[in-house]
Formats: structure tokens, sequence, C-alpha cells
């Protein structure tokens, strides 16, 4: 199966570390990398960026909703111009240090409430895609919502990804919390292997919903994260 791994990081900030980047970068093909909006800082980017180099692992942009305290885990109300202006200004800070390393921008992806937001309000939808019709590069998201449908409908190459560690809604939604916990793995690798050879999930109430998968998605800060990655790779050779 040609379905990527990418995964959420570069979220330490200061002195403060968040996840084990360094071991994940070993089991994942793509990194969504916080802009500094919700996690990371110019050195943690620049390391980052560094490490994915090291691993022969892509970069994406994971830009947010201009919230450092709650991890951009929480929705504001913005003007769609003030937001397509925020994302512009956060994913080109990353893409100066892709530069300088000789790093493509592969993809955006939208961070925590941002990426729910857009899902479903056509007017942050558009704002995001006129960001990242800026950089011409693919955009990240749930299939079977206004992700897709509008930036199929722009002339945006569009992924679908799946969560391996977050729960999702009767409606099809993902479940953000502001804290991840723990993953019971292998409950989490049966998911995966059902996701992709069926299509389909069990929502926590236990509708059976049909979902696509470009790319499968682990959290860094998910507090067993890397025990799944190891597990996830082998997984999905095997299929």
């Amino acid at each position: 199966m040609s379905v990527m791994i990418n995964c959420d990081m570069g979220e330490s900030f200061g002195i403060y570390t968040l996840g084990d980047d360094e071991a994940l970068m070993a089991y994942i093909d793509v990194a969504n990398v916080a802009c500094g909006f919700h996690a990371s800082d110019p050195v943690v980017m620049q390391n980052t960026v560094i490490n994915a180099q090291k691993n022969g692992v892509k970069v994406g942009a994971h830009p947010s909703l201009p919230d450092l305290q709650g991890f951009g885990r929480r929705e504001m109300k913005m003007d769609p111009a003030e937001l397509t202006a925020h994302l512009i200004y956060q994913i080109s800070a990353l893409k100066g240090f892709l530069d300088r390393y000789e790093m493509p921008l592969f993809h955006i992806k939208p961070h925590g409430s941002l990426y729910g937001m857009a899902a479903r309000m056509p007017e942050i939808t558009h704002a995001v895609c006129d960001a990242v019709e800026q950089f011409n590069v693919p955009l990240f998201g749930m299939a079977g919502t206004l992700h897709e449908e509008i930036a199929s409908e722009r002339g945006i190459k569009f992924l679908a990804e799946f969560y391996a560690d977050l729960d999702y809604s009767d409606e099809g939604g993902l479940i953000i919390t502001r804290e991840h916990t723990p993953v019971d793995v292998e409950k989490t690798l049966a998911k995966v292997e059902r996701a992709l050879t069926k299509g389909q999930v069990y929502s926590v109430g236990g509708k059976d919903l049909k979902i696509k998968c470009d790319t499968l998605c682990v959290h860094s800060d998910t507090p067993n994260a890397v025990e799944l990655a190891t597990k996830l790779k082998p997984l999905i050779e095997k299929l």
C-alpha cells in the first residue's frame, strides 16, 4: 500500500519539550511541522527540518489559529482575509528554513480547531485554500468534507487523511481534545487495518463510517506515539 504515515510534530517551545520527535522520525514519511502560532519557535522549526532531512522525511506546514496558550485547540472568530494572512505568515516562516536546507515544502495541513472549522465552514475553507494556492502544494484534509469539496473545485491537489489516534464522532468529524491520552495500540492497529482494507471506521457511538486514506496521521503528543508508529509501518507494508 502506498499510504504515507504523517505526524504532527515540532511542537516543543523554548525549554518545554513535547513529543519524542527524534524517535518518531524513523517511522514516518511526512512531518507536519508547527509554525509558531500554536506551538514551536524558530529553533524548534529549524531543528525539526534538519532531523527530517537526516531521516529522508518530507516536510509540510502545520499552521494554526493564533492560540499559543490553547495549543490551537480552541475555536476563534477571524475575518477570512485576516486568517489567510496569518497562514501565509506561518507557512513562510517554515519555508525559510526549508529553503535554507534545500528542501521543498511538501504540503499544508491546518492544525487543531482550524482543521475542524475548515471541514465545515466554507469561508474558513476558502481562506485556507487562498493560502495553499500561494504555495502551490497539496492540502491534507478529511474526505467527504469541505476540505475535499472546495479544494477539488479550486484545482488544489487534495490528500485524504485518516487519524490513527483520534476518535470519530457519529457525524464523521474528529473528536479533538485539549490533551491526547495514550491509545490501546492493538485496538488502534485493528482500527487502521480495517480503515485501509475496507474503507470503514466505527464512530464513538458505534456507527460505521466510510473513509478514504491517502495518508495516516499520528500525533507526536500522543503519549505512546513512538510505540504506535513502530507498529504501523510494518502493518502498512504487510497490507
